[in-house]
């Protein structure tokens, strides 16, 4: 589980590809003293376990399905990805819950400079546009980002400087894929109304529904 608040960049040194899976071995751009096998850490968004660690660098395996889901396949030795480490109980909540698991890639639309910050428009599949609202969270590459404005296939978010500088996302432009993964919240809402429209909910005794959610405050 992660954050969205990226800790640094990491520099691609290797990338070996095998039958439609890959062994990625990044360089971090900051100090990852104590990081060892088996632990997890955010790429581009992604999450991927930690298979090797040699000096600076650490390797991760990505299966076939997680490359035809996300942009691990597009990278290439030398490009820059976005890192985060997993989420520890004694952290700060600063970004939103982040699982890693991403649902799918989305492409920059529109890059727009506004004063110091950016505006980024980024087209979705049609799927993913009910799971994201204005206001609420998203992450793009992993970076825990507020949705400015939405719509059926694409969204707005701003890019501080701060997040400009700490993260690779303006390093991307127009016509590039990102990772998105929505909130998972949304998720797990949205399979409760199916539940109950098929029944479930009635043969378990749950009363989840529009009334009972108005009643203690998640109404308009």
């Amino acid at each position: 589980m992660f954050t969205g608040l990226v800790e640094g960049r990491g520099k691609i040194r290797s990338i070996d590809r095998r039958a439609g899976e890959i062994r990625l071995t990044i360089e971090p751009s900051f100090d990852i003293s104590g990081c060892g096998i088996g632990d997890s850490i955010s790429v581009d968004g992604v999450c991927l376990t930690v298979t090797g660690v040699t000096g600076k660098s650490f390797s991760m395996d990505a299966s076939q399905e997680t490359v035809s889901l996300t942009t691990l396949g597009l990278r290439r030795n030398g490009d820059h990805v976005n890192l985060e480490r997993a989420l520890r109980l004694s952290d700060r909540l600063g970004g939103h819950i982040v699982s890693g698991h991403i649902d799918g890639t989305g492409r920059i639309e529109k890059k727009e400079n506004r004063q110091n910050s950016w505006v980024i428009r980024i087209g979705i599949d049609q799927t993913l546009s009910r799971y994201i609202i204005t206001k609420g969270s998203i992450a793009v590459d992993g970076i825990s980002l507020t949705v400015n404005e939405c719509g059926q296939g694409a969204f707005e978010v701003n890019i501080i400087p701060q997040t400009g500088k700490d993260t690779c996302l303006l390093n991307k432009g127009v016509g590039e894929n990102v990772n998105i993964e929505t909130d998972i919240i949304g998720k797990y809402v949205e399979k409760l109304f199916k539940g109950r429209s098929s029944g479930e909910e009635e043969k378990r005794g749950s009363s989840i529904d529009l009334e009972m959610l108005t009643k203690h405050g998640f109404g308009e």
